[in-house]
């Protein structure tokens, strides 16, 4: 029985990987197997749903029994394959070099499927036998080394973090927060950020205004001491229920600060749920074109069969789509005409101005049609200069929060200094 314990232990996808390629020698011809290094991407590529959507991938090719896919400890995939199924493969890492086009790792160029480059590495089974198993080897020991240390500092790292962060999200408190969400009043905690036009230096004027909930507030009010950020995948079932309740709320209030010309950023899935039904059935059909649905690349695209379902149902009934989260780097990927959509947003980075120039991202938001596209997070001027300098005129931001705020405190004192100003002898 005492020797039970490390058995079970080194039972992870590494130990599983080694033992399948030890049984792999005795049949590695007409198989071929593919690293996917999704370990060398920056850290807000590896996130929980990335690494699940990125396998799921594969999963088709799975089910077909074409191959057996491992994701391991370090977010790596290893996929061993029949030959015959190359194309499949290749398709499958297309999508996924879309995913993570964002990423430093991906480079500027457009990389030929079949090269083995810093995103992935392809070995022949038959060939290079000798060099799998060293890699599966490397990958079990590199998994022991991690152990001792992870066991080590396990206890004050958790008190540590339940310190600093709270108490870690997990499902026995989010069943709670679900509860508490179908009870709780959220209009003191949504919030507004306008997207405005704003040509050159004259004054932003809103367009429509993106609504979204507080999770600063959300926690402190329904969930002081948890860290909700703990789990990403519970993270996002959170936030797909936060969805439905905003819909739930819009779909009731007669309160015209949260209501008008409005976006709201939802799930593909929440699109196609009751809510949003209810939703649709409490507007007229005026109303519903001035409502924006804004919706995530990532999401888009991990089930597009899903989100061309949801489109189509949404411009039926008159809502505008807007695709939100593209960089420079993925607009080249994105074809706003063919996927339905009549926005998109581009966020501001400040490497911009440094690593693509003007030029390049002029003709993008071109074949974009600049009228289409909204530059967010605008956070300073020098947003506004090059988002203006490629011919976008749609800007969203704290920035452009501020010259709102600036212009209307303007206002104010302009009215109350004609207030004051004593009348002339013939208005008298």
């Amino acid at each position: 029985m005492a020797e039970a314990a490390p058995t079970q232990r080194v039972a992870t996808q590494e130990s599983l990987l080694l033992d399948y390629v030890h049984r792999l020698d005795s049949h590695k011809q007409g198989r071929r197997a593919v690293h996917v290094h999704l370990s060398s991407l920056q850290a807000y590529n590896r996130r929980e749903h990335h690494i699940r959507i990125a396998a799921n991938t594969f999963e088709p090719l799975v089910k077909m029994h074409e191959g057996q896919l491992f994701v391991l400890k370090n977010s790596d995939l290893f996929f061993i394959y029949k030959t015959a199924s190359q194309s499949d493969v290749e398709t499958s890492l297309l999508k996924l070099r879309f995913l993570f086009s964002d990423d430093p790792l991906m480079g500027d160029e457009v990389q030929a499927a079949g090269d083995n480059n810093a995103f992935h590495t392809y070995y022949d089974a038959e060939k290079e036998y000798p060099k799998i198993l060293a890699i599966a080897r490397a990958m079990v020991h590199a998994g022991e080394d991690d152990s001792p240390r992870q066991a080590d500092g396990n206890s004050k790292n958790q008190l540590q973090k339940r310190q600093e962060k709270g108490e870690p999200l997990n499902p026995r408190l989010l069943g709670r927060v679900i509860q508490s969400l179908q009870r709780a009043d959220l209009s003191n905690m949504v919030r507004r950020q306008f997207i405005c036009a704003l040509i050159g230096k004259a004054t932003p004027q809103p367009l429509f205004s993106e609504l979204f909930i507080s999770i600063a507030d959300l926690r402190e009010t329904l969930m002081p001491g948890v860290n909700i950020g703990a789990s990403k995948w519970l993270f996002q079932h959170l936030t797909e229920t936060l969805d439905r309740r905003v819909l739930a709320m819009l779909s009731k209030t007669n309160d015209h600060s949260i209501t008008g010309e409005i976006s709201v950023n939802l799930n593909v899935s929440t699109l196609l749920s009751p809510e949003f039904i209810q939703f649709d059935d409490s507007l007229n059909a005026a109303m519903r074109g001035s409502v924006v649905v804004e919706l995530q690349k990532v999401d888009i695209f991990s089930d597009l069969n899903a989100f061309l379902f949801a489109r189509d149902f949404a411009k039926e009934r008159g809502y505008r789509i807007c695709i939100d989260g593209l960089t420079h780097e993925t607009m080249p990927f994105v074809n706003r005409d063919k996927l339905g959509a009549d926005m998109v947003k581009l966020v501001w980075q400040a490497e911009l101005e440094d690593k693509v120039g003007q030029k390049r991202v002029r003709r993008l938001v071109k074949d974009m049609q600049a009228a289409r596209v909204i530059l967010y997070r605008c956070d300073n001027e020098a947003a506004i200069t090059f988002g203006q300098g490629v011919g976008i005129n749609m800007f969203q931001g704290r920035y452009i929060e501020n010259l709102i705020a600036e212009e209307a405190r303007r206002r104010e004192i302009e009215m109350a200094r004609r207030r004051n100003q004593p009348l002339e002898p013939d208005q008298e």
